[in-house]
């Protein structure tokens, strides 16, 4: 079959300059599919998708989509005030469908993390980065993939929806799920009122699947990618524009996190970056002016750190996927190889300005981020499949 060549439309704004690459694609005849085209080695950004799967998430009458940490925490301000940095976890891909150990384990450690620091230093809530449950968000799994492995987290949780969140596809083998997409989330995670249905915790009041979390440090904006990568649907802009007015209008003397499940960049030889999350960024930043401090995503399988130059300013993307879901080595997504051999860091991918720094394919692990008023630090622990209870420090990175 012939090859054609298809210019893929530039995937970065006009201040990043970037030569549009060349993409080699199959033609078929309609109504054939004999698979994707394998990325070439290095390239952190895959293919985009003629008219991805996307379920429109249920229309909200909350104009203000943002919510105060002290509205959950009262006494938030205070603390932060007086040690002067604010501490937190973060990590994604938890639900624990094929059992809860490693999900548990994680937990354990980031307990561990709270009780065993000092006032100043606790870790104050945990940000879920998405695929809260597997694999179709529904509700009654809640108790098993949810509350049941935080039963001893002494923290809020705060959570995105990943793609898993919100697809009503039911595949052979599913069990049968009548809810409507993000049902499960939206009732644990968007309550409009605290409800005491587990004995462990409270359900959470965020204001929708798309919010923002407002620190006296940082801003936390996190989006919801639907199914496929995507903020809005093909000839819509809802999400795209909440978030470029929330860029434009965050305060300038915090920093500023945006959190989204699909990463736009990722080496996993199984999914690659997304590209219509880099893209929505991507414009949100030419339009706004305002670059994020950093970007956090799950979705895949491991844990990788870019680092990526944005005019004179280098930002992490973080990818922080080993929550839990995948609870044996095997369900981990490994980068790619060049005749066989694992990538050596640091790592410049086929886009210049992208570097891999760091990464770990092998052992699940989560985020300890701690601000203040001058620095931001990122620190990812890993807890060995074989040994959980030997948490270590694995990567760090300061902003």
């Amino acid at each position: 079959m012939p090859a054609v060549q298809t210019r893929q439309p530039s995937r970065q704004p006009s201040f990043f300059p970037q030569t549009p690459r060349i993409l080699t694609q199959r033609s078929a005849p309609k109504g054939q599919n004999f698979g994707k085209s394998r990325r070439p080695f290095g390239d952190p950004v895959a293919d985009p998708k003629d008219d991805p799967y996307f379920e429109p998430p249920p229309v909200t009458n909350n104009v203000n989509l943002t919510l105060p940490l002290v509205s959950i925490l009262p006494d938030a301000d205070t603390r932060i005030a007086q040690s002067g940095q604010l501490v937190f976890h973060s990590v994604g891909d938890t639900g624990g469908i094929h059992g809860d150990d490693v999900q548990r384990a994680i937990s354990d450690a980031m307990e561990a993390q709270i009780t065993k620091a000092g006032d100043g230093a606790k870790p104050m809530f945990f940000y879920d980065l998405g695929d809260v449950i597997y694999f179709n968000g529904q509700s009654t799994l809640y108790k098993w993939q949810f509350y049941e492995p935080y039963q001893y987290y002494p923290a809020p949780i705060f959570a995105i929806p990943g793609n898993h969140d919100g697809d009503i596809r039911v595949r052979k083998g599913d069990p049968i799920d009548t809810e409507p997409t993000l049902y499960g989330f939206i009732q644990n995670f968007c309550d409009t009122f605290a409800h005491h249905d587990y004995p462990y915790r409270d359900t959470m009041t965020q204001p929708y699947v798309y919010w923002t979390l407002e620190t006296p440090l940082l801003n936390i904006i996190g989006l919801y990618s639907n199914v496929e990568g995507s903020l809005d649907a093909r000839g819509t802009n809802e999400q795209q524009a909440w978030l470029e007015d929330q860029m434009k209008n965050a305060p300038a003397d915090r920093w500023l996190l945006v959190t989204v499940h699909h990463p736009p960049f990722s080496l996993d030889s199984s999914h690659g970056g997304c590209p219509d999350i880099l893209s929505a960024l991507d414009r949100a930043i030419e339009k706004t002016r305002r670059i994020p401090d950093a970007i956090l995503s799950g979705h895949v399988h491991n844990y990788q750190r870019f680092s990526r130059k944005v005019g004179k300013q280098t930002v992490p993307y973080l990818v922080a996927g080993a929550g839990g879901y995948a609870n044996t080595d095997t369900l981990m997504h490994k980068l790619q190889r060049k005749a066989g051999q694992p990538i050596k860091t640091p790592f410049t991918t086929t886009l210049q300005d992208v570097t891999l720094e760091n990464y770990n394919e092998d052992n699940p692990g989560f985020l300890r981020v701690t601000a203040d008023k001058k620095h931001l630090t990122f620190e990812y622990f890993v807890v060995p499949f074989k040994t959980p209870t030997s948490v270590s420090l694995f990567d760090s990175v300061t902003v």
